[in-house]
């Protein structure tokens, strides 16, 4: 264990020679892409109003998945379709549950429409009297074009679902923040997990729309099904564009910078160290108790979207990549 943690610190040292410290600054606000007028695919109604009219509708999404300044399940619900369930994600329908915690299904307050958790400690995938209640799911959510991240597995199971039940499918695409790259290894897929679902790149360069198609047309799904999908692609928007999220996807991607830096900085989630979850800038930093070398310091607490973050409450030694310019990770990329 000590040689292992002094390799560590070896390379976070390396690390550390590449990047410059910076002092304690905020985190930067997300902001949104000012150089093209892009439309998301909930906003190009038209090509999935008439395809949901008459139905009984599910809706998969969390807080990410906004029409314009009214959230997707509203918007349905003043048009008067038949929304009969919402089923949510990891960190639960409003966004703010921790990495992997389980959360109860329940009702939305605002609509009294129940709530069914994908993350509530059992399969991942809808019980048969849950998919027995809707015609079609809508599914809308922003992903960060990650493999281990954990959306795109939760696309993936429902188009699994739905083949199973013979349902539509509709993804409403949104662009992938870090589309412009491609970079990382392919899953070997005898190591497939919650957090490597598919023999894609750690970086795979898709939207989820985009990806979608490829999960049909690769029969990725078990037993080569094949979903019923109807993908509702994103206008003006191609992925050489740097497109800012207006809303955090997850509670510890709190900004783009954290975003940019979520391919290399993750790597690091199974090690000793701190990669500054429980303060204002996870995935912007990381140290160590007796990482001693360095003049930066933070503390990780318990904070909503990290109710235990490791090390927490202890004073860690390390780096603040918050300094690093966006085009200097671009550049680098996966490999930092």
């Amino acid at each position: 264990m000590k040689k292992f943690f002094l390799l560590l610190v070896s390379t976070f040292a390396l690390l550390a020679c590449t990047f410059s410290q910076s002092k304690n600054n905020d985190e930067t606000s997300v902001q949104v892409n000012s150089e093209a007028n892009i439309k998301m695919g909930a906003e190009v109604t038209e090509s999935y109003f008439p395809l949901i009219e008459g139905k009984r509708v599910a809706v998969l999404t969390n807080q990410t998945g906004m029409v314009g300044d009214e959230h997707l399940v509203d918007m349905l619900k003043r048009k008067e379709f038949n929304v009969v369930g919402i089923f949510s994600p990891e960190h639960g329908f409003r966004g703010t549950a921790d990495a992997g915690e389980h959360v109860a299904s329940s009702v939305d307050e605002k609509t009294g429409i129940p709530i069914w958790s994908l993350y509530d400690g059992k399969s991942g995938k809808p019980a048969v009297e849950t998919m027995d209640k809707f015609d079609v799911l809508v599914f809308d959510l922003q992903d960060v074009g990650l493999r281990f991240y954990t959306y795109y597995a939760t696309m993936a199971r429902m188009m699994d679902a739905c083949a199973e039940h013979n349902i539509e499918m509709i993804v409403l695409d949104r662009p992938n923040p870090n589309g412009f790259y491609v970079d990382g290894p392919i899953l070997d897929m005898k190591h497939k997990s919650g957090v490597g679902w598919l023999p894609i790149p750690v970086v795979h360069g898709m939207t989820l729309g985009e990806l979608a198609l490829m999960i049909n047309g690769e029969k990725w799904l078990p037993n080569e099904r094949i979903c019923e999908l109807t993908v509702v692609p994103c206008e003006n928007f191609t992925s050489d564009m740097k497109y800012e999220l207006p809303i955090s996807p997850s509670p510890n991607l709190p900004n783009i910078h954290s975003i940019y830096l979520y391919p290399a900085t993750c790597l690091f989630e199974g090690t000793v160290v701190s990669l500054g979850r429980g303060t204002s800038f996870p995935f912007e930093a990381y140290g160590h108790p007796k990482y001693t070398g360095s003049d930066f310091t933070f503390t990780p607490r318990s904070v909503s979207g990290a109710k235990n973050p490791p090390l927490l409450d202890q004073k860690c030694y390390g780096v603040d990549l918050r300094n690093i310019p966006n085009e200097q990770v671009w550049e680098n990329g996966f490999d930092l």
